[in-house]
């Protein structure tokens, strides 16, 4: 499964509402360790069904960033039914992810 794109219309359905973990991806453009991780989720995201992978762009999407705390990216939030389970923030290797998502 790609990765979701998530604004704040969808992000109650998408995330907080989903059937599996979320893994969100707090990011923006201008990024170079987000975009450094991008490859690395974009391959988690193909290769499991057990989760999805969520995308928001701080930028166009300053509210979720801020009701979330996100201070720094790239910023990886881990959701499980509804709730913050995990977090990561900066560049981290795949293994790692991998890692934020066994909790």
């Amino acid at each position: 499964m790609a990765i979701i794109e998530v604004t704040k219309a969808n992000f109650e359905e998408e995330v907080l509402k989903s059937e599996v973990p979320v893994l969100v991806d707090f990011n923006a453009d201008w990024c170079g360790p987000c975009k450094a991780m991008k490859p690395m989720l974009d391959d988690l995201a193909e290769n499991s069904d057990s989760y999805k992978i969520a995308s928001i762009n701080i930028d166009d999407e300053d509210e979720l960033a801020e009701e979330y705390d996100v201070t720094a990216i790239p910023c990886l939030v881990l959701f499980k039914d509804g709730k913050e389970a995990n977090r990561s923030v900066g560049l981290i290797a795949k293994d790692a992810i991998e890692a934020l998502l066994e909790v």
